[in-house]
């Protein structure tokens, strides 16, 4: 009995580490599901890989009361609206359900606590390796999208070991941030929101390295994702002189520094050059002793598990919107990989929906390929008649 139930699961191990799918798609976040409900849509035998224990993993990262900046009639995936008030803002928990309702209507195959450890390329086809567990597929979909490795300065470690410190994606709520002087660092959209929440607790200050552009939630009563689509420069490809202008400087939406001071008290500082003990120091020679620090600071891609050679020499993914130069191997969810939008749960759909034209178009390539090897050769009179005068 022992030995007939052993050899059952070896047999399924076995089944299991020789698994073939058409598309194995990496990350399921929304840009996994994404393309995930296009390849549904096509017939394709398909598997969407979560690293994490839950769909849509990096929005429970975020802090507990962040708000969109894009309404609810601009935050939905292909298929399905965002539910509530069309003009309102989700929250991060509104974000997450709708997420998880998305896979669940749709019935998507994600695989929960699957983390993929490598991706390489073997006889014409892809081999994803998992822990005890070896996928095959025909082409695959990087879906990551941009927040993978949070990014935090070397100069973190010298300050001294009583300082709280945390990225962003460590911060929840301002209760868990002691009590004193807290300098958040980044000038971006996520350190202006973190700042404003802390300074109804704590004495806040925020250094800014790069400025950025502020542009109102709201103008002439309309929602500033309105104007962006309406006008059409939500789509300005990344090919385009303005797209090309507007992806060197990202925007800061529903912010600006005379906010910030005037109305929530928050002093700005440069950028960040230096640190010792419980000093910080900026680029115009100040200085500021901390009790804690909230690095804003963004992320870095993390693609060492991906054998195949994509990036080009600033680390970046070399790619055309989301095509390699890799046959059958693409990317989704990067930033500016198309549009502004390309990066925003909103537009996502658009590259998604490119990509599934471009696997579908491979696989009726391979398909095509394929019938002509196994299809016996054709004798034609033609041929018949060389063949004759040869002998």
């Amino acid at each position: 009995m022992q030995e007939t139930e052993l050899a059952k699961q070896a047999n399924g191990s076995a089944e299991r580490s020789h698994e073939r799918f058409d598309v194995a798609v990496v990350g399921g976040g929304q840009a996994g599901l994404a393309i995930g409900y296009f390849l549904a849509r096509q017939g394709r035998r398909f598997v969407i890989l979560e690293a994490a224990d839950s769909i849509g993993a990096a929005w429970r990262t975020r802090w507990d009361s962040l708000l969109l900046f894009t309404p609810r009639r601009y935050s939905a995936l292909a298929g399905l609206a965002f539910p509530g008030d069309p003009d309102g803002y989700p929250t991060r928990d509104d974000v997450i359900a709708y997420l998880e309702q998305y896979a669940t209507t749709f019935d998507l195959p994600v695989e929960l606590d699957s983390a993929v450890r490598s991706v390489a390329v073997a006889d014409g086809k892809f081999v994803v390796e998992l822990d005890g567990r070896r996928l095959e597929a025909d082409q695959v979909v990087v879906a990551t999208g941009p927040f993978q490795a949070p990014s935090v300065p070397a100069l973190a470690g010298e300050l001294a070991p009583e300082i709280f410190q945390t990225h962003s994606t460590g911060y929840m709520r301002p209760s868990n941030v002691p009590e004193g002087t807290v300098l958040v660092v980044g000038g971006g959209n996520t350190g202006y929101q973190i700042a404003k929440e802390l300074s109804a607790t704590h004495q806040v200050h925020l250094a800014v390295g790069t400025r950025q552009k502020p542009l109102p939630q709201r103008v002439l009563g309309r929602d500033l994702f309105w104007w962006l689509t309406n006008t059409g420069l939500i789509r300005k490809t990344v090919d385009s002189r303005l797209g090309r202008r507007l992806q060197q400087r990202d925007t800061l939406i529903g912010s600006s520094p005379r906010q910030l001071r005037r109305r929530y008290a928050i002093d700005l500082k440069p950028r960040v050059v230096a640190a010792s003990g419980r000093t910080i120091r900026f680029a115009d020679a100040s200085e500021l002793d901390v009790d804690a620090v909230i690095w804003a600071t963004g992320y870095r891609s993390e693609y060492s598990w991906l054998e195949p050679s994509v990036l080009g020499p600033d680390g970046r993914v070399q790619h055309r919107r989301g095509v390699t130069e890799v046959p059958g191997l693409y990317f989704l969810g990067l930033t500016w990989q198309h549009t502004r939008g390309s990066a925003l749960i909103g537009w996502v759909k658009d590259d998604a929906e490119f990509i599934a034209a471009e696997i579908a178009a491979a696989q009726k390539e391979r398909a095509f390929e394929s019938d002509a090897l196994e299809s016996p050769a054709v004798r034609t009179p033609q041929s018949a008649a060389a063949e004759g005068s040869t002998r």
